[in-house]
């Protein structure tokens, strides 16, 4: 969408640690990333990282930049650009006002928004929804996609919802936010207590008896690889109770969204045995209390990981049938599909992306 577009936006990957600022013009990086430490406990010296770096970034461009646009962690109001009272960030208490101070800074715009949201921009305007409808018509499939549910596995569960290329914030700033959503195991709890990091060091202590807390996601996933010692079977079975918990959750936000699932985030990196169990969660049966019994999901979910079941989704399943009284045929397209992939881009690419995307479909609104 705005692959050709020349113009300049400033954006930041925020993390608690490190800030690491950039520019994008046309879906590209224009300069090698800045690395600056996050000062996340010091307001003062956050602010001055903040406004440091974008300055040295601002230096190695030629043109003018016409925004800022990044993601930064909740709670917040987005729209208004303040910080709400962040756990990693505890300089950011009380509400922070940072899109105008930098707005006052630099003299354009500053959009801010979360990973999550951000994410999913990225995917359907750069990502995998272009790249899934490139290959349908590659494949002679006149099917396109428009809607996407972006989801990231990491320290919580994020995610992302797109419709026909426009980012659902929702009234509240709300939109996508899965990760409150019930705990399919256990119902007072949110679902993100089984779908995050927490969750597989969690799990794998239950199920081991061992103790995880100095265990990294990467650790129990050499253990289930069989690489590194440990019970290999409580690491397998917390990541597949992950996919479990987070196919529940997909599945119920699909009912509403109805588009291509892409995946991202540092635990998406455990796919070989989380996908399984999510695909097999989203197509499980329920039932009435007649008897009967059908898919949870009106729609086929296909792995598209899996280069058979890719192969089935791409291809053109649509029927001509007749109007009746009369010789003249429709197309007929029985199969309702729904496809699930994880991100080629890579989270944080994806999310500069839509940071860049996002400020410029607002700037163009204006």
């Amino acid at each position: 969408m705005y692959e050709h577009d020349e113009r300049v936006v400033l954006t930041l990957d925020a993390g608690g640690t490190n800030f690491v600022f950039s520019a994008i013009r046309a879906c590209r990086e224009v300069i090698p990333p800045i690395c600056l430490p996050a000062v996340s406990d010091n307001l003062d010296g956050c602010l001055s990282v903040l406004v440091k770096g974008f300055r040295l970034v601002k230096e190695q461009l030629e043109d003018e930049p016409v925004a800022i646009s990044f993601a930064f962690p909740g709670p917040a109001d987005y729209g208004n650009g303040v910080i709400g009272d962040l756990p990693n960030f505890p300089a950011f208490r009380g509400g922070v006002a940072l899109g105008p101070y930098l707005e006052e800074q630099f003299g354009i715009p500053v959009f801010i928004n979360n990973d999550g949201n951000l994410f999913a921009y990225g995917e359907a305007l750069a990502g995998a929804l272009p790249e899934i409808n490139r290959q349908l018509k590659e494949k002679g499939n006149n099917k396109q996609f428009s809607n996407l549910l972006g989801i990231t596995f990491g320290t919580g569960f994020g995610a992302g919802v797109v419709i026909n290329n426009v980012l659902l914030t929702g009234d509240n700033g709300c939109g996508g936010d899965v990760w409150i959503m019930r705990n399919k195991k256990c119902s007072g709890m949110i679902a993100e207590e089984s779908v995050s990091i927490r969750a597989v060091k969690r799990v794998y202590k239950e199920l081991s008896g061992e103790s995880a807390e100095c265990l990294t996601p990467k650790d129990i996933f050499d253990i289930a690889e069989g690489v590194r010692e440990g019970n290999r079977d409580a690491a397998i079975a917390a990541f597949e109770e992950f996919g479990e918990m987070a196919g529940d959750t997909i599945a119920t936000a699909l009912t509403i969204v109805d588009g291509i699932v892409v995946i991202g985030g540092g635990l998406s990196g455990a796919s070989k045995y989380i996908l399984p169990a999510l695909l097999k969660e989203m197509k499980s049966p329920v039932g009435t209390f007649a008897g009967e019994k059908f898919p949870r999901m009106e729609m086929d979910v296909y792995n598209l990981e899996d280069m058979e079941e890719k192969s089935l989704f791409l291809a053109d399943t649509t029927q001509d049938v007749l109007v009746p009284g009369s010789g003249r045929k429709v197309p007929y397209r029985k199969s309702k599909q729904v496809g699930v992939l994880l991100s080629a881009n890579g989270a944080s690419r994806s999310i500069m992306l839509g940071a860049y995307a996002f400020a410029l479909q607002r700037i163009d609104l204006k």
